[in-house]
């Protein structure tokens, strides 16, 4: 990224934001959109949702939902070093992953029925895995890399939304 993460959400995600984790918590690193998740709901996001291997499952919720932002969690191979961050917008999303995915139907796919029916724009976050095997913890890059973001999603969504001076999230 040419700027740093934290101007990059903060620019990109004022407004009614929806955090959505995805993955499998019994594949090492493919936990961490779900672990996620699940930290920024104990701290009182009321939108973060888990949605484990099948993100489509909730697309119509989210469509419904209002938000001006839809923000996928996940691991993703990018070919970066562990622990590393992406952050893509649904077009990037669409030509990376258009329908081959581990997912039962690709993260291009759901972000494209998300964004063609409502006015939400569609945001992946993520985090380059060390190792996706059954029965491993996640690694160590990994889980500093979620301790990381929990903090600074929490950081930019709780704080003043920059166009209505308002709380986006924690209100």
């Amino acid at each position: 990224m040419k700027r740093n993460l934290k101007e990059e959400l903060r620019e990109r995600l004022a407004g009614r934001t929806a955090l959505v984790g995805i993955g499998n918590v019994d594949l090492g690193d493919d936990a961490v959109g779900v672990r996620l998740a699940e930290r920024l709901q104990r701290a009182g996001f009321p939108s973060a949702m888990m949605a484990g291997t099948a993100p489509e499952n909730i697309a119509g919720a989210l469509v419904r939902g209002n938000y001006d932002h839809v923000v996928f969690l996940d691991a993703v191979d990018f070919g970066a070093a562990p622990g590393s961050v992406v952050l893509m917008d649904a077009t990037e999303i669409k030509s990376k992953f258009p329908q081959v995915s581990t997912h039962k139907i690709s993260l291009g796919m759901t972000a494209r029925v998300i964004e063609s029916e409502s006015q939400t724009r569609v945001w992946l976050l993520g985090v380059q895995p060390a190792s996706l095997r059954t029965g491993l913890e996640m690694s160590g890059p990994v889980k500093q890399t979620l301790k990381l973001l929990a903090g600074l999603l929490t950081e930019v969504l709780c704080g003043k939304c920059p166009k209505t001076k308002e709380k986006c999230m924690c209100s």
